[in-house]
Parts: structure tokens; sequence; C-alpha cells
């Protein structure tokens, strides 16, 4: 396996895993405010950190991958 291989790998994973950890919260937390509108607040910043947490592993990703790139 070469190592650009590799890296395409970590690229493709490190996208894919994301897009759909984020879809999946924001479904989940539109889900939840529609049930009960009354804790939209809480439901919106607790969903606003998960996407941020989802969002790190995407450049954690891109990061390994021109750590590879370029050594």
């Amino acid at each position: 396996m070469s190592k650009e291989f590799a890296i395409a790998m970590i690229m493709v994973a490190s996208a894919i895993g994301p897009a759909l950890a984020i879809g999946l919260i924001g479904f989940s937390g539109l889900r939840a405010m529609g049930r009960n509108p009354e804790v939209s607040d809480k439901v919106q910043g607790v969903m606003t950190l998960a996407l941020a947490f989802a969002e790190a592993l995407a450049i954690y990703g891109l990061v390994m991958s021109l750590i590879l790139q370029f050594t």
C-alpha cells in the first residue's frame, strides 16, 4: 500500500465520518426541538457543542494526512 493511498483513505474516512455525525446530530436536534419546543434553547446549545466536536474529527484527519504528506 502506497503512502498516497493511505493519505487518500484517511481523507475519505475523515470526510465521511464527521459528515454522517453532523447529519445525525442535526436531525436528532431538530426532532427534539419539534417534540418539545420549550427546551429548544438547551437542545440548541448542546447540539452546537456536539457539532463542534464532530467537526474537530474532520480537522484531525486533515492534520494527519498533511503530516503524512510532508514527512
